[in-house]
């Protein structure tokens, strides 16, 4: 099965924006801009950025890529690559907001990126999904959510007695025969190494799957930056008995990078569309999703498709830890923009400014040519 759009946001084009907001004609603008060329080296084409100690330039992190397992004979491997991440470079809404070392997750030769790569199949023949920690620098695992695997491949070093020690690989033998959405994390100490950005999805699609659509992977984070600036060389102290959250992301970006086409997760819709969002919340606190002006319905939770009978019209839904959540509504409002976010008000913050953190938005792209989305934009640090 081949799946549409590349990112997980889909993979809209850029020209869709320009041409909404009436800016189609702007030289050197108009190209499909659906994922930009990147390399692992430097992800998303961004320049190298110096650590603090003048040592080696750690890559900067790019958008999670979708990684088709059906493509590539159903099976990848995941590095662990020290990484730069800006959940909002700029200095709107209480920016920027950094974390000056990560571990990021990189498919093959792909973008390192937090959260790392979707990793998607169809229904079907087990994954061999490899864990290459030759060039690491310390003990990882890597353990999924809802499927099945052999003990060995549970991926908890204390009940299975294995560990990927660095200068080592692992393949892990995952079944595919659970359809539905699933998160897949370091288990090595776990508190540290996910608060460090070693999680990502699994997808399983089942046979005959039809997309939506619109269609878009939104994991959900809380992050307590302290742990990371300690890694970076800043005057930080992390303690996991007194974990302060202070940064509350969706695909590792905080509002208002969150509305960046390229790197953040803006829903991008047209009148009549059908949109199913799969959430997954890999933060140690629950977050109350809420969409304004727009009922959904819960189709399927933690690998289960929930029957007609349960799919109750709603505007918010909990995902608690390691939940995972695949809801469905219809682009059917007066066209405009309408705010998705955590409603633990205080997670919609950047430090003490609101608003920030985890909030994005449904925008229909009638809306795109408003002085309101310009603002946004610029925001965003997008340059229409």
């Amino acid at each position: 099965m081949t799946h549409a759009g590349s990112d997980s946001d889909g993979g809209f084009a850029r020209r869709t924006i320009l041409q909404a907001a009436g800016l189609s004609g702007v030289a050197g603008l108009a190209g499909c801009m659906s994922q930009t060329v990147s390399t692992a080296a430097t992800g998303d084409g961004a320049e190298p950025t110096q650590t603090d100690d003048d040592g080696p330039a750690l890559p900067e992190t790019g958008s999670p890529e979708v990684v088709d397992l059906d493509e590539r004979g159903r099976e990848v491997t995941l590095r662990s690559v020290h990484a730069r991440h800006a959940a909002h470079p700029g200095g709107s809404l209480g920016g920027p907001v950094e974390m000056p070392v990560t571990w990021a997750f990189q498919a093959d030769d792909g973008t390192p990126s937090v959260p790392g790569p979707v990793l998607r199949a169809t229904e079907g023949d087990d994954l061999s999904i490899t864990l290459d920690n030759t060039d690491g620098e310390m003990p990882h695992t890597l353990h999924f959510h809802g499927v099945s695997k052999s003990w060995k491949d549970d991926g908890v070093p204390s009940t299975t007695g294995i560990t990927v020690m660095p200068g080592e690989k692992h393949t892990y033998e995952i079944g595919a025969d659970v359809p539905g959405t699933h998160l897949y994390h370091c288990h090595f100490n776990t508190p540290m190494h996910m608060d460090m950005g070693m999680y990502g999805i699994l997808r399983i699609d089942p046979e005959g799957y039809d997309e939506a659509d619109v269609e878009r992977f939104m994991t959900l984070k809380d992050w307590d930056t302290r742990l990371s600036r300690s890694y970076g060389g800043e005057d930080a102290t992390y303690d996991i008995e007194n974990r302060r959250p202070d940064a509350f992301t969706i695909n590792g970006r905080v509002a208002p990078y969150t509305f960046n086409p390229d790197r953040g997760s803006p829903i991008v819709v047209s009148e009549g569309d059908t949109v199913r969002l799969h959430m997954v919340n890999a933060g140690f606190m629950s977050h109350p999703m809420h969409t304004h002006n727009h009922r959904f319905r819960t189709v399927e939770k933690d690998g289960a498709a929930y029957p007609e009978v349960m799919q109750l019209p709603e505007d918010v839904v909990n995902v608690a830890p390691a939940e995972r959540y695949t809801v469905e509504f219809e682009a059917d409002a007066d066209p405009g923009i309408y705010p998705m976010h955590c409603h633990k008000v205080d997670h919609v913050r950047n430090g003490g400014v609101y608003p920030g953190g985890m909030l994005t938005a449904i925008v229909y792209e009638q809306a795109m040519g408003t002085d309101v989305f310009a603002d946004l934009m610029e925001k965003a640090g997008y340059e229409l």
